[in-house]
């Protein structure tokens, strides 16, 4: 428990100084979203001194409070759950945008992911078991696909399977004019269109666990407790799974919270190539119309996950590894 606590309180930590950061830093960039909304419009009509004022105010940039003021503002905002209004979308909230764009990349990512680091894992602990096999040899080749960008890797899957050999489509969630609901047409459709930019996912991100297992498989079977497991005549699965790959994996559980930064940033380089309306996405049409309010929440929501990650992966490693236990 005291353990649990400290690493909590760590991480409370990190998310206040990360939510810091993301007030401040939008607020550094020149000009703000009251401009960029009124020079749009201004097209309409023109704008009374009052509406000006109740966007400056809706937006938080009131500067008659001060930036003090407006920092305690953003955090009584955040804990009502009001994350302002998009420009882009205006005038939807950033809440709603949000929530709407949300499920898609948890669907995609979530699932890339977890398939990516369970095949990774399985493949780098079948590698190192057999060593010298043609799946040990051929570790060289996913090594060179996790260089790759994925956004160019995106391109590749695009031009190869969606325009040339037409196996898949080429953009989108789901075919239009499909109403989105538990359908069979709409799930049909949403799994076809997520096939491709989850495979580019998996295929890019299953190199790190991959290679990493299959290392430290190596170096676990050198052990003494993996000889004496196998002099007690022990089945060779049972060692390969309950004493060497039991003891290898630990480091990869705490490398996959770390990388999720890494596959969340490459996610979002995915859905723009693939014009997926996921997180991604939309941080790209916020980027273009200078909408600091949604990339403020879209930064925020990314810290966020990355933080409970790592505490998840601390709370794993300490369930499989007793000796954390005893440290704690």
């Amino acid at each position: 428990m005291a353990f649990l606590g400290r690493r909590i309180g760590f991480y409370l930590v990190v998310a206040w100084a990360a939510i810091t950061m993301n007030f401040i830093i939008p607020r550094l960039m020149p000009g703000n979203p009251v401009e960029i909304l009124i020079s749009r419009l201004s097209s309409q009509g023109e704008l009374t001194q009052r509406s000006i004022h109740a966007l400056t105010v809706a937006f938080g940039l009131n500067t008659k409070t001060g930036l003090l003021g407006q920092y305690g503002q953003y955090w009584v905002q955040l804990f009502h759950g009001n994350l302002g209004t998009s420009i882009t979308y205006y005038p939807s909230s950033v809440a709603q945008v949000v929530m709407t764009a949300l499920p898609w990349t948890v669907i995609l990512l979530g699932t890339a992911t977890v398939i990516a680091y369970i095949a990774g894992t399985v493949l780098g602990v079948l590698a190192a078991w057999r060593r010298g096999s043609a799946l040990d040899t051929a570790l060289p080749a996913t090594t060179f696909l996790y260089a790759m960008p994925l956004f160019w890797l995106g391109l590749v899957a695009i031009e190869v399977f969606a325009v040339k050999l037409r196996w898949f489509p080429t953009s989108g969630g789901q075919t239009q004019g499909i109403p989105i609901g538990f359908t069979g047409q709409f799930l049909s459709s949403a799994v076809d269109h997520s096939i491709l930019p989850a495979l580019v996912i998996v295929v890019t991100v299953m190199a790190s666990p991959l290679v990493g297992m299959r290392n430290m498989m190596v170096t676990t079977l050198g052990q003494d407790y993996v000889l004496v497991a196998q002099a007690k005549g022990l089945s060779q699965r049972r060692v390969m799974v309950m004493y060497a790959a039991r003891n290898a994996i630990l480091p990869t559980i705490a490398n996959f919270a770390l990388a999720l930064g890494y596959v969340v940033s490459g996610a979002i380089l995915v859905e723009y190539v693939f014009s997926y309306p996921g997180i991604g996405y939309i941080l790209f049409q916020s980027v273009s119309n200078e909408d600091y309010p949604l990339m403020q929440a879209i930064f925020l929501i990314i810290t966020l996950a990355v933080l409970v990650a790592n505490l998840l992966a601390d709370l794993v490693y300490v369930v499989l590894d007793p000796r954390s236990r005893q440290e704690a």
